[in-house]
């Protein structure tokens, strides 16, 4: 013993105390902290306790955790006390103490599973297996539970944008019961927003590539295939799971007897929404002598200056958000609307169960959903002759009904759009600028393959895409990398507002579609605001839009059979000014005005294919 009083440490002076442990009269023989010592570690905080006893051999811990639970007990955040002098006390060997300390602790604090994992690995070092199996069964969640939460984590946290945290949630759920169709659309679609490829490879045992595509759904099915009777299949098991049919159907057999045709649009985004600002002229320039418009609206009201133009195109408005499914149905049958244009297909926010229930004589889906929408109510699918070539009708349902010339329609009026400079987008001012803003859940594999050698083929070119989300942005960089490309030569967008968007299309040099799924409503914008676009010509509506507009504007010259065409086509126009000069100069000259722009022309065409479908019923 030493013959002098040791220092007495001041009250939470953590430092000085953990330095007494190491001097002599810190201990009693027993091995208990020395009284003044036990007095300085009881007037610790939590926080101060731990940091010393995790820097302190198990048996100093033993003492110090004891010495302050004589003071502290159970009450207050004692929990943490209580859980690492089970750690200490196991980390000596004393495995029955352990287990008393470590029960007390998840007592006083339910939650902290890592008191129930030490119970069991103290009970197993004690020689009592079957003890550690109840302890540890006890602390998991029943399967179904954790199968719930796992789900919801994944929903909310897709909502939120953090889409690689929502696939991992999704995967634990299937890793539990794999036979959730829904979590495996989910995690499908948000693997193609991710750009994680190839996005059916889900890692899941149970779940082959081949029945995650079967249950990736409507939306990631046209990013998927190019086969439009396989793109129905996924489409008829999400419409199997989902829409049980009508117990009636409404609409009278024979129609009705209008002296104007009662013509309906069903649609969740009369909003700031592309397909509103595509339809927006055509609902004004409808022949009202033969013609009535109806609009049953199924948005929230988000204020928009096109929200208040499209529902002023509208002689009737009727506001169907808050109806269920059946009113809804009911009210389109009460006003006796002849051809019901449904504009969702099965896209987010779609009322198919409206469409089961028949309201309408003549049923036609258009815009929302660029495939097969297999719903035994449907009568047409609006196309054109490109996007759904003669021949081609056994694979779509419903059957196609063609719009003579392209079938999308577009706004002819030109918006007020800011003027923008390649500089302040971060552009290189005199590179070949590749561009594509689709959305990224449309890009594969094998069309950022091509993307990469095409700038790699072009000197001093670039490639501007939009900035979708993080998990993609990281992952497209590194492959970027991985492809030897300079990182400054692959330039994000942030997102914009609707007229600073067009505008800033206007500074690339060349518009690369995606493929199988095309851009739609983006590249008809490129288009008008003079930016050449190349695409592919694929087999499904989807892969086909782009070879529709280009067709119209006259500009069949930039369609490729195959990836391998349009990568070599790219090159050839990127190394090429003068023909790069003559694409853009056929634009500059009023191209787009006359064909796809004129939205007169397109309403009587659209009005004609209407009737025409009306008559064949």
């Amino acid at each position: 013993m030493p013959s002098v009083v040791p220092f007495l440490p001041l009250p939470g002076d953590t430092q000085t105390i953990a330095a007494a442990l190491h001097q002599p009269g810190g201990f009693t023989a027993q091995g208990d902290l020395a009284p003044h010592l036990a007095r300085a570690v009881a007037a610790l905080g939590i926080e101060g306790l731990v940091s010393i006893g995790e820097a302190a051999a198990p048996a100093q811990g033993v003492a110090l955790y004891r010495a302050w639970l004589l003071q502290h007990g159970q009450k207050g955040d004692s929990a943490a006390a209580w859980y690492n002098l089970g750690v200490a006390l196991q980390r000596m060997g004393k495995h029955a103490e352990a287990t008393a300390a470590l029960e007390t602790a998840q007592r006083l604090r339910p939650g902290l599973w890592q008191a129930g994992l030490g119970r069991g690995l103290a009970f197993e070092a004690a020689g009592a297996p079957d003890s550690a199996l109840s302890v540890w069964r006890e602390l998991l969640p029943p399967a179904e539970a954790r199968r719930q939460i796992h789900i919801q984590l994944a929903r909310l946290l897709e909502d939120r944008g953090r889409l690689g945290e929502a696939i991992e949630e999704a995967r634990a759920a299937l890793l539990i019961d794999p036979d959730q169709p829904d979590v495996i659309q989910h995690l499908v679609h948000n693997r193609q927003r991710t750009t994680t490829w190839p996005v059916t490879e889900v890692a899941v045992p149970g779940i082959s590539e081949e029945l995650a595509a079967r249950h990736a759904g409507p939306l990631a099915a046209l990013a998927l295939v190019d086969d439009p009777a396989r793109q129905a299949e996924i489409c008829a098991s999400w419409i199997g799971r989902k829409l049980p049919a009508a117990p009636q159907l409404l609409a009278p057999a024979g129609g009705y007897a209008h002296d104007r045709v009662r013509i309906g649009y069903l649609s969740s985004d009369f909003c700031r929404h592309a397909m509103s600002y595509l339809i927006a002229e055509l609902l004004e320039r409808h022949d009202r002598t033969r013609f009535e418009i109806w609009g049953y609206d199924a948005t929230r009201d988000d204020g928009s200056d096109v929200r208040a133009r499209v529902l002023a195109a509208l002689d009737h408005h009727v506001p169907i958000q808050d109806m269920t499914d059946e009113a809804a149905a009911a009210r389109i049958r009460a006003d006796e609307i002849d051809i019901l244009i449904d504009l969702n297909g099965l896209t987010k926010g779609a009322r198919p169960a409206i469409l089961r229930a028949k309201p309408a004589p003549m049923q036609v889906t258009y815009l929302g959903y660029i495939g097969p929408v297999p719903l035994p109510e449907l009568d047409y699918l609006l196309c054109d002759a490109v996007t759904v070539p003669p021949g081609a009708e056994a694979d779509y349902s419903p059957r196609p009904l063609r719009i003579a010339g392209c079938y999308q329609a577009n706004d002819g009026v030109m918006p007020q759009l800011p003027a923008v400079t390649r500089a302040e987008e971060g552009l290189p001012e005199d590179a070949v600028v590749f561009t594509c803003v689709s959305h990224h859940y449309k890009l594969t594999e094998a069309v950022w393959g091509a993307w990469c050698r095409i700038v790699a083929r072009v000197p001093g070119s670039v490639l501007w895409i939009i900035d979708d989300n993080p998990e993609s942005r990281a992952a497209l960089t590194a492959r970027w990398g991985a492809a030897g490309l300079a990182p400054e030569r692959l330039i994000f967008a942030a997102r914009t507002d609707p007229a600073r968007y067009r505008a800033r299309l206007a500074l690339a040099d060349l518009f690369l579609d995606t493929t199988p799924y095309n851009a739609g409503t983006i590249a008809s914008d490129a288009l008008r605001m003079g930016l050449p676009l190349i695409t592919t010509r694929g087999r499904a509506f989807a892969a086909r839009m782009g070879a529709s507009l280009l067709t119209a504007i006259g500009l069949p010259d930039c369609i490729a059979e195959d990836l391998a065409g349009y990568e070599d086509l790219a090159v050839a126009i990127g190394t090429d000014p003068a023909r790069l000069g003559a694409l853009k100069a056929h634009l500059a000259t009023g191209a787009w005005e006359r064909t796809l722009g004129d939205a007169e022309d397109f309403t009587r065409r659209f009005e004609a294919a209407l009737l025409a479908g009306r008559a064949a019923l």
